[in-house]
């Protein structure tokens, strides 16, 4: 029996052995083994997605890994960002996070199958500054004409956005609210029919994005008022900043990276260096700004306070002009 007790005794010690063995070859195993997946809650094309695409093949490069887009759209960015609070917390799923569903989902919608404090943030990827656009019959050719003609003739204009809840809808509101101007909303589904019915007239206003608009401004087909951002922007040099008619009226859109909640602080770390340093290529720099974005990196901090930032003033517009997403 002696003999028995002693030899459990080594084969329990050599198991145990082997067991921390494995887990000093599994923590020693460097981050990352494996492709990587940066799960997208926006379709293919648009800033979001390009955003992803631009940063996966350099991101591989930096980190000797494949990293793979999955687009998953869906429930207004709901299916992408549940999928990512729920993966493990092993820095193999993250998240390409967008501003207009990151901040508007959580104030507008009552049921989120993800919580905002759930997600790790991990820094920002881009910051996309708007433009101020109309039809040419709107007879005004820079912002101030045009918040004077709009208060003079009350009832007459519309904007377009690109849905409840969007960038586009609630920097109008946004501006509304600044200026004293009364406009009725007109929400698409996206902004490709959304910039049509501008063209035709059909409504008379739109906030979106530069590339989007900017041969139909070159052609005459619209007229750029000012840009949304605190700088002009490099494709439309000669249109003014809207903060010089308007002051404090920014609106700019986002995207960013954001993890399960739990990621361990040195995968943060980790992610959070790869990036900037993906955000100081040149060719990175250049594409995003072709795109209509500008590179831009963040510590995870700075991701965060970002965040809360916009989600206390989308939700004093939300609350005051009383929005409802339907």
């Amino acid at each position: 029996m002696r003999h028995a007790s002693r030899l459990s005794c080594f084969v329990l010690a050599g198991g145990l052995a082997c067991l921390m063995g494995v887990g000093l070859v599994q923590a020693a195993d460097p981050y990352p083994s494996k492709p990587i997946t940066l799960v997208v809650p926006n379709p293919p094309g648009g800033l979001v997605d390009t955003s992803a695409r631009l940063v996966s093949d350099p991101l591989a490069r930096v980190t000797g890994q494949s990293v793979v887009v999955d687009n998953k759209p869906g429930g207004s960015g709901n299916l992408a960002y549940g999928l990512v609070a729920r993966a493990p917390k092993d820095g193999y799923t993250i998240l390409v996070s967008y501003s207009g569903y990151h901040i508007a989902n959580p104030i507008l919608m009552d049921k989120l199958p993800w919580e905002l404090k759930e997600l790790t943030p991990i820094g920002l990827i881009t910051v996309a500054t708007n433009v101020i656009a109309v039809n040419p019959s709107v007879p005004v050719n820079t912002l101030r004409e045009f918040i004077a003609w709009a208060k003079q003739n009350p009832g007459k204009l519309n904007y377009a956005s690109q849905g409840n809840g969007s960038v586009s809808h609630i920097g109008t509101e946004i501006f509304k609210q600044l200026t004293g101007v009364e406009m009725t909303h007109v929400p698409y589904k996206g902004s490709g029919q959304a910039i049509q019915d501008v063209l035709s007239g059909q409504v008379q206003v739109l906030i979106t994005t530069p590339p989007s608009v900017m041969g139909h401004v070159q052609n005459g087909k619209l007229k750029a008022l000012a840009v949304t951002g605190k700088t002009r922007h490099p494709s439309m040099p000669n249109v003014p900043t809207a903060v010089q008619a308007v002051p404090n009226f920014v609106a700019t859109s986002f995207s960013g990276i954001g993890a399960p909640p739990g990621l361990p602080p040195a995968l943060v770390e980790r992610l959070n260096r790869e990036l900037r340093r993906v955000s100081e290529l040149q060719d990175i720099r250049q594409r995003f700004g072709e795109s209509g974005g500008e590179a831009r990196w963040s510590s995870p901090e700075e991701f965060r306070k970002l965040v809360e930032g916009e989600i206390n003033l989308w939700k004093s517009v939300v609350e005051t002009r009383k929005i409802e997403i339907n």
